[in-house]
C-alpha cells in the first residue's frame, strides 16, 4: 500500500506533467497565429488557457508546501520537490510569453511577406519542438533528450539573432517595415526566451537525476 508521501509525489509529477501540456499547447496556438494557419484557435480560448495555468502553478506551489510541512523528504524526492517549483515558474512564463506573441502578431502588417523573408517558420517550428521536447524530459529523465534541448536552444538563440539583424536591416532601409518589423523583433526575442525557459527546466530535470548543477557549464561538458 502507497503511503501518503507517495500519493502526493505523484499528484505532483501528474499536475507539473499537466500544466506542460498545456503550455506546450499554447505555444503551438501562438505560432499557429503568427504564421496565419487557417486551424489556428481564437486568441480568447488561449487566454483561458493560460487562467488554467495559473490555478495549477498555484497549486504545485500547494502540494510542496504541504510536502515539506508534513514529510521529510529524502535527498532524491527533496531534489524533485525544489525543481518541481522551479520548473512551474518556467512553464507558468512560457503560457505568459505565448499569449504576449499573440498580442503582437496581430500588429504585423504584410506578415507573410515579413516571415518568409526572415524565415520566420523555420524558427517557430524550432521553438514548437523544443517545447515538446523538454515536456518529454520531464517524463522520461533521459539524458539524450536533454542534450537535444540543449542544442536546439543554441540553434534557436543563433537563428534568432540572424534574423533579427536582418530585420534591422530592413528597417533601415525600408521605412514601410518599421512597424511591422519592430513588433517581429519583438516576437522572436520572446520565441528566443521560450526556447531559454525549456533548457532552464531541462537543466532542473538534470539536476533532479544527477545531483549536479549544470546552469552556466559548457556544452561539451554535459552530453555524454
Amino acid at each position: 500500500m502507497r503511503t501518503h508521501f507517495e500519493i502526493e509525489l505523484d499528484k505532483l509529477k501528474g499536475v507539473i506533467e499537466k500544466i506542460g501540456s498545456l503550455a506546450e499547447g499554447q505555444v503551438i496556438e501562438a505560432v499557429k497565429i503568427l504564421l496565419q494557419e487557417p486551424e489556428a484557435l481564437e486568441p480568447k480560448i488561449i487566454k483561458k488557457t493560460e487562467n488554467k495555468i495559473d490555478k495549477l502553478d498555484v497549486k504545485i506551489d500547494e502540494i510542496c508546501q504541504r510536502i515539506f510541512a508534513l514529510e521529510q523528504p529524502v535527498a532524491s524526492d527533496l531534489r524533485f520537490i525544489m525543481s518541481a517549483m522551479q520548473i512551474s515558474n518556467e512553464i507558468e512564463r512560457i503560457g505568459d510569453l505565448s499569449i504576449s506573441i499573440v498580442k503582437k502578431a496581430k500588429n504585423i502588417k504584410e506578415k507573410h511577406d515579413l516571415i518568409l523573408k526572415f524565415n520566420i517558420a523555420d524558427i517557430s517550428k524550432l521553438v514548437e519542438l523544443i517545447t515538446v521536447k523538454t515536456n518529454n524530459c520531464f517524463v522520461t529523465r533521459e539524458g539524450s533528450t536533454i542534450g537535444e534541448i540543449l542544442i536546439l536552444n543554441k540553434d534557436i538563440r543563433n537563428k534568432c539573432e540572424d534574423a533579427i539583424h536582418d530585420i534591422i536591416n530592413e528597417m533601415k532601409v525600408n521605412s514601410k517595415a518599421v512597424v511591422s518589423g519592430t513588433n517581429l523583433v519583438i516576437v522572436l526575442k520572446h520565441l528566443e526566451r521560450i526556447s531559454e525557459h525549456c533548457t532552464n527546466i531541462a537543466e532542473y530535470v538534470y539536476f533532479m537525476v544527477n545531483a549536479k548543477i549544470i546552469k552556466h557549464d559548457k556544452l561539451d561538458d554535459i552530453l555524454p
